[in-house]
């Protein structure tokens, strides 16, 4: 099992940037990627960004050219740069340990506890 751990959340204005990190630790044998996601009361999770062991990344629609996730393996942690924020980013931000399929799909295993992001107009 890993164990992950957020941090960096916050309150800030529409515009401003924030970058959360994502410290992990134990393995799986299978976990080929991690992942960040976020979620607003009432609705499902989101997945919001992907970064494989390849270094492959990939965004939702909603954050592309805005959001940035990169990893650092030597120190066990992965990140997520948030830039321009919008106030419909405010949400609890999760960062996940996971593997895609061949097929493509990513399908999260390990969950964090979560940090808040609140971005105000």
């Amino acid at each position: 099992q890993v164990q992950l751990v957020e941090s960096g959340g916050g309150l800030v204005q529409a515009g401003a940037s924030l970058r959360l990190s994502c410290a992990h630790s134990g393995s799986r044998y299978s976990i080929n990627a991690m992942a960040w996601y976020r979620q607003t009361p009432g609705k499902s999770r989101e997945l919001v960004a992907t970064i494989a062991n390849s270094g492959n990344t990939d965004y939702a629609d909603s954050v592309k050219d805005r959001f940035t996730v990169s990893r650092d393996n030597a120190k066990s942690t992965m990140y997520l740069q948030m830039n321009s924020l919008k106030p419909e980013d405010t949400a609890v931000y999760y960062c996940n340990a996971g593997r895609f399929s061949e097929s493509g799909t990513y399908h999260p295993w390990d969950w964090g506890q979560g940090t808040q992001v609140t971005v105000s107009s």
